[in-house]
This record gives C-alpha cells, structure tokens and sequence, in this order.
C-alpha cells in the first residue's frame, strides 16, 4: 500500500518558519498570501495484512515517531500499489 501522510501544526501554535515565508511572500509582491503554515508530507510503501492493520501501525508510527502529538496534527491517506 502507498501511503501519504500529512502533518502540521495545531492550530493555536505559533508557526515562525510560516511567518517568514509569508513576509518573504509579501515582499516579493504576493500581498494576497495570508496565514502561511509549514508541514511535513512524508510518502512510503507499507507492506500490511489489511487495511485495519496499516492504519494501527501508521498511527503508532505517527504518535511515536513521525508526528509530535503535543503541538502536531497529522492525516495519511491510504492507497492500493500501483
């Protein structure tokens, strides 16, 4: 299975490398730009059972490893290989 997992900052939490991005932004003419925030987008093969059992591992592995649960939201969506 492909999977495609998302992370990025709980809303609430200061967000600095998207503020500077969006200052940037602004001063290159982009003044439309609002509200900038930085994520993370990881891509991996994960090779599982079932479904059930690849979103279990996936969100051990975003709890534990990929994501920081206190200050992170994350998502993945879950493809059949192609």
């Amino acid at each position: 299975m492909r999977v495609k997992i998302f992370v990025s900052l709980k809303q609430g939490v200061l967000d600095p490398q998207g503020k500077a991005i969006e200052r940037s932004l602004h001063t290159f003419g982009y003044d439309e730009v609002q509200d900038v925030r930085v994520g993370k987008f990881l891509e991996l093969k994960v090779d599982a059972a079932s479904r059930e059992s690849a979103e279990a591992r996936l969100r051990e592995m975003c709890d534990k490893l990929l994501a920081n649960p206190v200050i992170e939201d994350y998502r993945f969506e879950i493809s059949p290989e192609d």
